[in-house]
């Protein structure tokens, strides 16, 4: 009779103790003071979605992690919206060759970047702006200065006036008939490559403050060599507050725009924390805190 008395007792307070375990789980969800009713384990959320070709799809985010709100038709939207090639592609040269992903990249943009080795990093970013702005009709907004100084405005382009080089001394002649197709946005585009860089682009933008970052925005650091990456997407914690940020890439040689992988942190990558830190490590470059900037 005893043993069946210790059984019994010692039955109740291992459920007891399963209790206790199970209601300090912040997954369970305890409806009774004394019954576990349901136990909802959640699953760690994958940061890559393999079956998507947009970026704001392909790249999940973080737990607890909301995107920052983009205007409608705006870079940041064309940005977030960029689309990119079949999960696992490589990154190729202009040349057709392949540039081995030693955690450099986690995706490829499918964007054409031609055949000649002019697309490098700050063309990239010059690229991007353009195309969001010629996509939009805004002409006029497009505008780019050579390393010497010289601005060509897409505006006069489309007139017909192209850009002659001589030296140092550059002007506009009066050439061709008014035309503004794609493949003449191609043609200035092409132009700009061959005679501006990081030290222009630089010299172009305005200089902001590393927690005023926005989806636009660019490290850069003008030289030769130089470089720069551009900031395609944000998000922030809900509860912290605390920002995170993803960049892009083009590199020596020309090669196709790439979304860069965190070297810093596998778990996170590619997203990257917002932190007041004096430099940004990046998988090719790095990047004081003092070099971020944004278009006009």
């Amino acid at each position: 009779m005893k043993s069946l008395i210790y059984f019994i007792l010692s039955l109740s307070l291992l459920t007891g103790c399963n209790i206790k375990e199970e209601s300090e789980n912040p997954d369970v969800d305890v409806k009774d003071e004394s019954i576990v009713v349901t136990q909802e384990v959640k699953p760690k959320i994958s940061i890559i979605n393999n079956e998507s070709t947009i970026l704001a799809e392909r790249f999940n985010l973080p737990r607890g992690y909301e995107r920052i709100e983009a205007q409608e038709g705006s870079f940041a939207q064309y940005l977030r919206s960029l689309k990119l090639k079949p999960h696992g592609s490589d990154v190729l040269f202009y040349n057709g060759s392949i540039k081995k992903n030693n955690n450099i990249y986690k995706a490829v943009v499918d964007m054409d970047i031609g055949k000649k080795d002019l697309q490098q990093c700050a063309d990239a970013i010059m690229r991007l702006r353009g195309e969001y702005l010629y996509g939009r009709g805004e002409y006029d907004k497009i505008h780019f200065n050579f390393t010497n100084g010289f601005r060509v405005d897409y505006s006069k382009w489309i007139e017909g006036y192209r850009v002659q080089v001589n030296g140092n001394n550059t002007s506009y002649i009066n050439k061709n008939n008014p035309s503004n197709t794609y493949d003449d946005f191609l043609d200035y585009i092409e132009l700009i490559f061959m005679y501006a860089g990081t030290l222009s682009l630089s010299d172009e933008l305005e200089k902001v403050e590393l927690e005023s970052m926005e989806i636009g925005d660019i490290f850069i650091q003008g030289g030769s060599p130089g470089h720069a990456v551009i900031v395609v997407d944000m998000a922030r914690d809900n509860k912290s507050n605390k920002k995170i940020f993803m960049l892009a890439q083009s590199y020596m040689p020309a090669q196709d725009i790439q979304i860069l992988a965190n070297p810093n942190n596998d778990d996170m990558s590619p997203w990257y924390f917002l932190e007041d830190a004096d430099t940004i490590i990046t998988p090719e470059w790095t990047f004081n805190k003092g070099d971020l900037k944004r278009f006009n």
